[in-house]
């Protein structure tokens, strides 16, 4: 018999020092990468395609990005006849913007409110879509999985105006809630304007508006999990609650810290029109997050750069968290966003 002679790329994780092939293996054949010109004709159609969101996010993500340079002047757009002229005739500060921002008490108050709202979503809100997809999953009708689907998708199509009117109409002071009880001669709870109860009010809104749209990620990687799996836990005896921890949890841990890891990355984001909408009714001091402190205390009064320190400020602490949380995956023995190859 004769045998045609292999070409083993060199430094393959297959090779033995000595050039030989371990037994049993085949050799791995590296393949003459293509040219820029032959791979751009061969996938101009994919090119196409993810063009028009790339230029999205140019556009929209990181051309903005250039204008954090303001958080280092004292911008006025009123200076020249376009933003580049003003830009290039305001006075440079340096980290005059931050030492006024960290001396400020409304910016410290909103922060920790920030914060205080994050964990507390954190800890009652997360968990809340993985339940919900393993409970959807595990339904055995499918048309009934499909109506409950549809219904807890539905009310994150609706506007913040319209999800705290809804909670209003519900729990406010003429709402039906307190119409029920004074009709029942109880003395109606104080809901929609009570600062100490602000932040739990803040979570229900948003669990009824996105819990069902968080389910999407997980229904998808349930759906990636091996059935099989379940079968042979079901012969050899285990029961459901040992299918869920041994099977189903371990499925679906990389996609929950890649998730927690991205929601740690936008722990300062919490929302704008939604406590816009409500600061009147509850007052600052409780309502007051970075986002809405950067409206009133930036955009509202003409400092612009003011205001771009305090979003500069948000994202690198952002920025932080992510690099820490993955860092933190990664001792773990998870992937994490992103690793180093």
């Amino acid at each position: 018999m004769t045998v045609r002679p292999t070409t083993v790329a060199a430094g393959s994780s297959r090779t033995r020092p000595g050039g030989s092939t371990p037994p049993g293996e085949r050799p791995t054949v590296r393949r003459p990468r293509a040219s820029l010109r032959a791979r751009l004709r061969r996938d101009w159609q994919l090119l196409a395609m993810v063009t028009p969101g790339f230029l999205i996010l140019l556009v929209f993500s990181y051309v903005p990005i250039l204008g954090n340079v303001i958080a280092f002047q004292d911008y006025n757009p009123y200076l020249g006849d376009d933003p580049l002229e003003a830009f290039l005739q305001s006075e440079w500060i340096g980290f005059g913007q931050f030492q006024l921002l960290f001396e400020d008490p409304a910016f410290w108050d909103a922060f920790r409110n920030t914060l205080a709202i994050t964990t507390f979503q954190l800890v009652f809100f997360f968990p809340l879509p993985i339940l919900l997809a393993i409970m959807l999953h595990n339904l055995l009708s499918s048309r009934l999985r499909g109506f409950v689907q549809t219904v807890v998708y539905l009310p994150h199509f609706f506007s913040w105006v319209l999800v705290v009117s809804f909670f209003v109409a519900m729990l406010g002071g003429a709402g039906l809630l307190s119409q029920t009880m004074r009709e029942a001669g109880l003395q109606p709870w104080n809901v929609m304007t009570n600062p100490d109860t602000f932040i739990v009010l803040v979570t229900a809104e948003a669990l009824w508006k996105d819990v069902g749209w968080g389910t999407i990620v997980f229904l998808a990687a349930l759906s990636t999990i091996d059935q099989n799996l379940y079968e042979a836990a079901a012969a050899d005896g285990a029961g459901r609650w040992r299918r869920l921890w041994h099977i189903t949890l371990p499925g679906l841990r990389p996609v929950i810290v890649l998730l927690l890891i991205l929601r740690l990355g936008d722990a300062l984001s919490v929302g704008f029109e939604q406590f816009l909408l409500q600061r009147d009714a509850v007052g600052r001091q409780a309502s007051e997050v970075l986002d809405t402190f950067v409206y009133h205390f930036s955009i509202a009064t003409g400092n612009y750069g003011y205001g771009a320190a305090a979003g500069l400020f948000k994202a690198v602490v952002g920025l932080c968290l992510i690099l820490a949380a993955n860092r933190v995956a990664h001792m773990l023995g998870e992937r994490g966003i992103y690793s180093k190859s």
